[in-house]
This record gives C-alpha cells, sequence and structure tokens, in this order.
C-alpha cells in the first residue's frame, strides 16, 4: 500500500498551476478519498479539447454539468449538445441532499447550490432558439462531404453555386438547391453548357437523390434564414458568468446526418468568424459533445477527415471540443490523439472483447506507480473517474482516480412550466423564431423559366400567326387565279362570243 502523504504530494505538486483552474474533485488511493488532495484543470489548456468516456449510468453527464457549470461560473460560455435530454436543469439551482454533503466532506471543498444562466437551442420544431444557416453559407466542399458525393458530382456542386454566385440567385434552403439542379439539365441546360461545361443528367440526378435522403433526416428545418449567428453563443450575463446554451437533440437520436450537418457547419463558422486567440490563458468557447459516436458512427471518410481537420486548427480560435461517448474506442484515433483532457468512468469487462478494449484503453493514459489502470477502470464506482489533463507547459497531470464533486444545479429536467419561462423570456427566441422566406433562387428561377415560356409562347404564336398569313396568301392568289380563269373560261363560253366565232367559221367555209 502506498503512503497516503507521498501520494497527497505528488497530487498536489502535478495540481498546482500559476493560472486559474477548475476543481474536479479529490484524488482516491487503494478506494478510499485523499481529503484536499484536490484534482485541477488549468483553464489555459481547456482549448486542447478532451473526453468524458464510460459505461452507461457512471455518470459521465453529470462529469459534463460539473465542467460547464465551472466554465460559466469563470465567466467562459458553454455550447451542450443534449441527446438525452437531462440537462436543462443547471437553469435550476440543487435542491441538495445528504450525500451530496457527504461526498464534498470526503472532497475537502463546500458544497454550494447554484444556478446558471441558461439558453435552449432547437434543431427542430421543438421549444428553442431555432439555429439554421443557408446552403451558401455551407458553400459546395462541406455539402458534398456532408451527402458522401463522388469527385464528378462534387464538382457539379461547385459549377452550381459558381453559376449562383455569377448570376446573383441566392442559395438559402434545400429548395433552392434542388431547384437548380433541375434547372441545369432542363430549362438552362443550354446556358450553363455554354459557360460552364455539360452537366450530366445522371449526375444531377444521383446528387438530387442525396438531398432528398438530407430532406427526409429534417435537413428542410436546419437550411433557411435567418442564420444563426455564432457570436450568440459568446453571451456573458450581468453577473459575469457564461452562458450554458443547450442544444436540445431529443427528437434527431436516429438522424445522424442531420446532427453532423449541423455540427460540421456550426464549427467551420466558428473557424471562420472568430479571431485567432493566441495565447490569453482562457478558451473563448467550450463545446460539450454528448454521444459523440452517432458522429462518427456513419460518417464517410471524407467527413471523418474534415472532422480531424477541424479539431487541429479550432484550437487557435480559443475553443475546445469535448466527446461525451461510452467507450474511447467510439472516437477515431486520429481525434482521440488530438485530446488533452481524458475523464475515464467505469468500464464494465462482460466479454473477451470488453477486456481487450479496457487494455487498450488504459495505454492511453500515462504510466502510475499508484494504479494499474485496466484494474482501476473496472472497479470505480459511481462519479468516479481516471483524470489525466495538461498542466500550462502541456504535460499530463498525474493520473488521478478521482471523487468527483456534485453539480450545484439540479440533476434532472425542467419542469414545463420552467422551460416555458425560460424560452418566454429568451431574447433570442424574437430574433430567431420568425421563419422567413424571402426571394431566392427558387423564385428567381422560377421567373426566369416563367419569362422563358412567356417568351417561347409568344414566338410560337408569330411563326403561328405569320404561317396563317402565308397560308392566307396563298389561298387569295389562288382564288384570284381561279377567278381570272373562270371569267376567261365565262367569256369564251359565252353565247355572244360562240355566235360570233360560228359565224367567222361560217364564212371561211363559204
Amino acid at each position: 500500500m502506498a503512503d497516503k502523504q507521498v501520494f497527497f504530494d505528488h497530487i498536489t505538486a502535478g495540481n498546482t498551476f500559476k493560472g486559474d483552474s477548475i476543481t474536479m474533485g479529490a484524488a482516491m488511493l487503494d478506494g478510499e478519498t485523499i481529503t484536499n488532495a484536490l484534482v485541477k484543470i488549468p483553464l489555459k489548456t481547456l482549448n486542447r479539447h478532451g473526453l468524458i468516456a464510460g459505461a452507461t449510468g457512471t455518470g459521465k453527464t453529470k462529469t459534463l454539468q460539473v465542467l460547464a457549470e465551472n466554465l460559466s461560473e469563470k465567466g467562459i460560455p458553454v455550447l451542450l449538445m443534449d441527446m438525452k435530454g437531462d440537462l436543462s436543469g443547471i437553469a435550476q439551482p440543487s435542491p441538495g441532499h445528504p450525500k451530496i454533503d457527504e461526498r464534498h466532506e470526503k472532497i475537502g471543498i463546500p458544497f454550494e447550490a447554484k444556478k446558471f444562466p441558461v439558453e435552449i437551442l432547437s434543431l427542430s420544431e421543438q421549444k428553442g432558439v431555432r439555429m439554421r444557416a443557408t446552403v451558401s453559407e455551407f458553400g459546395p466542399v462541406l455539402l458534398s462531404r456532408i451527402m458522401d458525393l463522388s469527385e464528378t458530382q462534387s464538382g457539379i456542386v461547385s459549377v452550381i453555386f459558381k453559376y449562383c454566385d455569377d448570376n446573383k440567385l441566392p442559395l438559402l434552403d434545400l429548395k433552392d438547391f434542388k431547384k437548380i439542379l433541375q434547372y441545369s439539365t432542363d430549362e438552362g441546360k443550354a446556358e450553363l453548357a455554354k459557360d460552364y461545361g455539360r452537366i450530366s443528367t445522371t449526375s444531377t440526378g444521383a446528387i438530387l437523390r442525396k438531398v432528398v435522403e438530407l430532406e427526409q433526416q429534417g435537413g428542410d428545418l436546419f437550411f433557411g434564414e435567418k442564420s444563426f449567428d455564432t457570436d450568440d453563443l459568446l453571451r456573458i450575463d450581468e453577473n459575469g458568468m457564461g452562458y450554458i446554451n443547450i442544444l436540445r437533440l431529443t427528437d434527431i437520436q436516429d438522424r445522424p446526418k442531420l446532427f453532423s450537418t449541423f455540427m460540421l457547419s456550426l464549427l467551420a463558422e466558428i473557424y471562420a468568424t472568430f479571431p485567432e486567440q493566441g495565447d490569453s490563458g482562457r478558451p473563448e468557447l467550450v463545446i460539450f459533445i454528448d454521444e459523440a459516436h452517432l458522429i462518427f458512427k456513419e460518417a464517410s471518410k471524407a467527413l471523418l477527415s474534415q472532422i480531424e481537420s477541424i479539431v487541429k486548427l479550432i484550437r487557435s480560435k480559443g475553443v475546445g471540443l469535448y466527446f461525451v461517448t461510452q467507450n474511447p474506442t467510439d472516437v477515431p484515433d486520429a481525434v482521440l490523439s488530438q485530446l488533452g483532457l481524458k475523464v475515464q468512468h467505469a468500464l464494465r469487462a462482460f466479454t473477451a472483447k470488453d477486456r481487450k478494449a479496457i487494455k487498450l484503453t488504459a495505454e492511453n493514459y500515462p504510466l502510475s506507480d499508484y494504479y494499474k489502470t485496466d484494474e482501476v477502470l473496472t472497479s470505480l464506482g459511481i462519479g468516479e473517474a481516471l483524470v489525466s489533463a495538461l498542466n500550462e507547459k502541456g504535460i499530463p497531470t498525474p493520473l488521478a482516480a478521482t471523487m468527483l464533486r456534485a453539480p450545484m444545479s439540479r440533476m434532472d429536467i425542467l419542469e414545463d412550466h420552467e422551460l416555458k419561462d425560460l424560452t418566454d423570456n429568451s431574447r433570442l427566441i424574437k430574433k430567431y423564431n420568425e421563419e422567413i422566406d424571402r426571394e431566392s433562387a427558387y423564385e428567381l428561377l422560377n421567373k426566369k423559366i416563367e419569362i422563358a415560356e412567356k417568351e417561347e409562347a409568344k414566338e410560337k404564336a408569330k411563326k403561328e400567326r405569320e404561317a396563317a398569313n402565308r397560308s392566307s396568301s396563298r389561298r387569295t392568289s389562288s382564288r384570284r387565279r381561279s377567278t381570272r380563269q373562270s371569267t376567261l373560261v365565262k367569256t369564251l363560253t359565252s353565247p355572244t362570243v360562240i355566235r360570233s366565232v360560228l359565224g367567222i367559221l361560217g364564212k371561211m367555209m363559204r
């Protein structure tokens, strides 16, 4: 058994930072909590991303809640992607409990019940601020990757975006994009072929089917106006606390394509619009992605590559990404290697495959003289986790089995009336929940087609008139000829002429 004082000094030395930090709880040794051996995370390295993993029911969501609360308290805004719908209680203080007091006494920090400023967001028709983006903002590259298009099909999408830019045709929603696809191989086929090259009907048909698939997953609700301004995720309330923005995703769990679409669009927009932060000592925004396996499970290689690129680059904008999932193997190695903070709750070893996964997971953590990591992973209780962060120099802090602090806010959902009060008082709902359907590519192309059809109808009518006039002229001419011939015949066959001719012939015969 290790010496407790030596262990205490080891943990304390490894968790002493110059700058501000978040206290996660107290370290444990041989199953016993070492009071005041506090495990901390420096704010400076929270933009290095992280992972919260563990089996169902081990406390991942509460760990996420603790981190979000402490960030908000430090004036750092947070975005939570709430798949299970159990995070809205952050808007109300914890009712408290004797077991919470007992836990905090062991940790060595007082418990304080507190509520936090919350904004409820939605991608669908659920209550909350509607988050949307236009097709134009999404761009041809990201749209092609989301739909898993071939190189040829992606080229066609780029051509269509270029045509719309050149002709001032706004691509706002999916009906705009579908309309221009149809137009490019029908009424506008010759026009596009002249300036941009021939577009294959087979390829546009395949793209159209992918768009319909995206619509069926709810993409028609996401694409459109008014576009969400990412600066609205950075709000601080009057008390200096960062807003906790909770995106409710309970109704799109079975639509991973829509979730991936939104997430990549948001991260790309953040990367494009946020300024470079430099070494500021604290993140600008921290994003928690619950049930992260839903993103990676059905993602194409192109999509995974895009996610990996964004994870690497967005750190410089002061944004931290935290993936919450059941098993670290749910996250691709290329992404996992970029994550600085790891909070690993208990894993269950029911099968040989499970035991193998646990051994692999244990190898992702720093070596420790105090723990056999693979054994600890199966013996952690609810609300306990292995924690390894990066210190201010980017070096991993000592691995610590940690008794985690309890959330300060309610560990449950809001009642319906509480949710209604929250949304009724939201400034952002008034800003974003009005549906706008201004004139865009769909309407402009319909007008263009209508004008072309009218011109075509006029031309056809003109040709018909000219044909009718020519036909009328021929009939008139024919009647004139017929009349002249008739007059001549009548004259020649009149009795007077006949008598005259017969008289002349008679004289000649005599």
